[in-house]
């Protein structure tokens, strides 16, 4: 068996450990980057999915849950593309670091191999055939008794080896197909989303000529603006869809606090109310322990954290993939969206009770001034690799970041008390 396998260790190819490490993971993410990008959802199933939601229209809620359960799937797909990825790239190293230390062994195999040519080309003399080589019988015995183990031990460790890097071969081609499933998922997924997120803009359709003056008037406001804060008043002011926004947020909430001084013995909330809701059926402060967070992905800094410039980060920032789907993290309305400094693309929602929800860092956003959004509600998706936060000394990294802060009449706040332990049907309606 172990000469066996020091044959095939020969006919090893090991010619990848000629490239840089560098240049091969480049390319096993460009290869990720690939398979990903060839998954496209057919002409018929978009039509298909198109129908679907044509007859869904019918039914706000409906509409509502289907849009928040299709939005909840697209990021567990997104956070098991993610696991995926990282296992491919660790399996990949592991690949690259065996292949080197069967590459650096090439001299130990040639020795094996050299001395097993050695011993079928001059065996050993049979005694009991030339008993006069008694002599040289006994000597080659004692050589191969000192050499054979040690033979045998190299090549089992090779044999070993080799199994090992079959092995890894047939994980990652096992990996590459969970991908390829999860990411043709990931794209039907995203179109329903597409689908079902136009039908629910139509409740707010306005014309294109109030929509693009509204836009230059709400441009025009950030560019005066000194902050945050100022911006956020401006825009509730002087923008008409933010002020009648403004006034329905502080409408509902009013409706909510007579709601919950009318219970006795209240107890917390349990959801945050049905899909169908025009409004926020629980107060912001009541929502503790129910928000969703807006992406899947990974928190590199928390609220207070050092920002590297002597102060404290005023929000929390969330590592994500590329063109990651971004949702709203709480009920309320759409009082800004657009550039704002270097925080990027920006959205403010205004969520009651003097409670504001800013979302920055994303690439594209989905969704009108004025607009009531529901919590799990897709809004936006996120950028290209780069650094998106609004904190300047944030960590850089190769994934975009999305920013969240909650503000509380202009002051930031910590978000940690309101997300909810896990995603499930408490978020959902």
């Amino acid at each position: 068996m172990w000469l066996a396998a020091a044959l095939c260790l020969a006919a090893l190819p090991l010619h990848a450990q000629d490239a840089p490490d560098s240049a091969e993971t480049a390319a096993r993410r460009a290869e990720l980057a690939a398979i990903e990008g060839s998954i496209a959802v057919s002409s018929e199933r978009v039509a298909e999915l198109k129908a679907e939601v044509e007859a869904l229209n019918q039914d706000r809620a409906k509409l509502s849950q289907t849009l928040l359960d299709t939005n909840k799937r697209v990021q567990e797909f997104e956070t098991q593309i993610a696991g995926t990825e990282r296992r491919l790239a660790a399996l990949g190293e592991n690949e690259t670091a065996l292949r080197a230390s069967l590459a650096e062994r090439r001299d130990v195999l040639a020795e094996v191999l050299a001395a097993l040519q050695r011993i079928g080309h001059r065996p050993p003399p049979a005694i009991l055939v030339r008993p006069e080589d008694a002599l040289s019988s006994v000597r080659s015995a004692i050589l191969l008794g000192a050499v054979v183990p040690d033979l045998r031990d190299a090549a089992d460790a090779l044999s070993a080896d080799l199994r090992q890097l079959e092995a890894l071969r047939a994980e990652i081609e096992r990996e590459r197909d969970r991908l390829r499933a999860d990411a043709t998922q990931l794209a039907e997924e995203r179109t329903r989303v597409q689908l079902l997120a136009a039908a629910r803009r139509q409740e707010y359709a306005r014309s294109v000529a109030a929509l693009a003056d509204e836009e230059k008037r709400t441009q025009a406001l950030a560019d005066q603006a000194t902050g945050l804060k100022d911006l956020i008043a401006r825009m509730e002011d002087e923008i008409e869809a933010a002020a009648r926004a403004k006034a329905e947020a502080e409408a509902a909430a009013a409706r909510n606090r007579e709601i919950a001084e009318s219970k006795q013995n209240r107890r917390p909330p349990r959801s945050l109310g049905e899909a169908d809701r025009l409004a926020p059926a629980v107060s912001f402060a009541d929502a503790k322990g129910l928000l969703p967070l807006p992406a899947s992905g990974r928190i590199v800094k928390t609220f207070g954290d050092d920002d590297g410039i002597g102060g404290k980060t005023a929000g929390l920032s969330m590592a994500t993939r590329v063109g990651a789907q971004v949702s709203s993290p709480a009920d309320g309305w759409v009082v800004y969206a657009g550039p704002f400094r270097s925080y990027g693309q920006l959205l403010i929602i205004n969520a009651g009770d003097g409670y504001h929800v800013l979302l920055a860092g994303m690439d594209e956003m989905d969704v009108q001034l004025g607009q009531f959004v529901l919590a799990g509600e897709p809004v936006a998706t996120m950028a290209s690799p780069k650094l998106a936060s609004a904190d300047p000394a944030d960590i850089v990294s190769t994934q975009p970041v999305l920013y969240i802060e909650f503000r509380k009449d202009g002051s930031s706040i910590d978000p940690a008390p309101w997300w909810a332990d896990s995603s499930d049907e408490k978020v959902g309606g």
